[in-house]
């Protein structure tokens, strides 16, 4: 009897989306090894994962070569918007992710909304600015409600501020465009109007021919409880985001926004094979539109995205390098799925490393610790960043994956931990 061939995998970057991926493809018994780059202290203990301190391109690109990886998938923005898979391409390795050009839908928010006015796809309206005196001037000029100010490049999901009145715009501007607190992300701004509604996390995958959309999901982007506090990574999300009964959202998703974005960019000579995810603002009148875009999987979405998924991710993204998604079986377990942050002490703006972890528990068939911020060091797992851990369950509804993972972190001991404890209490 012929033995089957076995494959190996490459998925670059160290967070709990990271995590989730490699823990995901890693399921396919075709794959003998997921290799991740440099991965976390949680994929560092995963069977059939191996950490590589690897992070320059050309390094990358080679070891990718010299090992037979059979699959690279890019997990973070900043390697996407950097032009890591054009590296990949030159060189005919297969990989899936977008290119440079296509990643400026989320490493410029001028460049997307820009994109979405040409192909009317429907956003909040915007201005923006690099002057700083020129933007004061448009905020003295507009009502005092609630705007929503954005760093034009990519600010790991803190360069929003929700302000409410003048004064917090006014102070937006400046900490941005003034005291470049946000770096060079911050160079140019984007001023919007404020949407109200339900957010939804609405995620795809395509090949540049076929789309295929994965299970909603809703993120909590606020660190405190009850959508208080400053922008975050992420501090948690659940799926479905839905009742499975609102197939009619779903296709006015996909016909007002999904579709036109990927013919937009095939109009522009841009091929996308990747991820791409919406955040979506869904009005009272059920009416979605984009507040951004991300070309990769959202982070913490992904966790709880991946612990429902049945079938194989590693299969998924061979059909979508082959341009041949449309042949894919897509299955997700019928249960819900709930993932909580737990953050360092002091994130966002100063967070603390260094902390020992412990009484972390095993993983189970329907609970699973994905890491971000960990590393591990003598047989012990530290702090070694701002979300530090996903801690995601499945269970017939959201209110009973929530009840255990709210035990389980409940017993975990990371000392000044962050984490909230209403991911997904309005949810039944």
């Amino acid at each position: 009897m012929k033995k089957k061939e076995l494959f190996k995998v490459l998925v670059i970057g160290s967070g709990g989306r990271e995590h989730a991926i490699a823990w995901s493809l890693a399921k396919d018994k075709r794959v003998s090894t997921v290799y991740v780059a440099p991965g976390n202290g949680g994929t560092f203990y995963e069977p059939k994962i191996e950490n590589i301190n690897l992070t320059n391109f050309d390094e990358l690109s080679n070891f990718a070569f010299e090992n037979n990886i059979r699959l690279t998938v890019v997990g973070p923005e900043g390697p996407l918007s950097e032009g890591l898979v054009d590296k990949f391409a030159e060189k005919q390795l297969p990989i899936f992710g977008p290119t440079r050009e296509a990643a400026q839908l989320e490493s410029s928010k001028e460049f997307a909304k820009l994109f979405m006015q040409r192909y009317k796809i429907p956003s909040a309206k915007f201005k923006s600015f690099s002057d700083p005196s020129l933007a004061h001037k448009y905020v003295k000029a507009t009502a005092d409600g609630p705007v929503v100010v954005k760093a034009d490049g990519l600010a790991a999901g803190k360069g929003v501020v929700i302000a409410r009145d003048s004064r917090e715009a006014h102070s937006a501007i400046d900490m941005m465009l003034i005291d470049k607190k946000m770096g060079a992300a911050g160079n140019k701004i984007i001023i919007e109007e404020f949407l109200q509604g339900e957010e939804l996390s609405f995620i795809v995958a395509t090949d540049g021919k076929h789309i295929l959309p994965l299970a909603t999901s809703r993120d909590h982007k606020r660190l405190l409880e009850n959508d208080r506090g400053p922008n975050t990574g992420g501090m948690g999300a659940y799926s479905p985001a839905t009742d499975h009964s609102e197939s009619a959202l779903q296709q006015q998703i996909m016909s007002a926004i999904i579709e036109p974005t990927l013919a937009g960019l095939r109009a522009e000579k841009i091929l996308y094979k990747g991820f791409l995810y919406a955040g979506l603002m869904i009005t009272e009148k059920k009416v979605p539109y984009v507040l951004e875009f991300n070309c990769r999987l959202g982070d913490p979405e992904t966790q709880p995205i991946l612990f429902r998924l049945k079938s194989s991710l590693f299969a998924l993204c061979e059909y979508a390098l082959d341009q041949e998604l449309d042949k894919y079986q897509i299955e997700w377990d019928s249960r819900c799925a709930l993932g909580t942050v737990i953050a360092t002490q002091g994130y966002p703006q100063s967070p603390i490393n260094g902390q020992r972890i412990g009484n972390l528990p095993s993983n189970k068939p329907d609970m699973h610790i994905f890491h971000a911020g960990t590393i591990e060091k003598d047989d012990h797992l530290f702090v070694n960043g701002g979300r530090i851990l996903c801690v995601t369950a499945l269970s017939e509804n959201i209110s009973t994956a929530r009840n255990q993972v709210m035990e389980t972190i409940n017993a975990i001991d990371i000392p000044g931990a962050q984490f909230r404890n209403d991911i997904g209490l309005s949810k039944k």
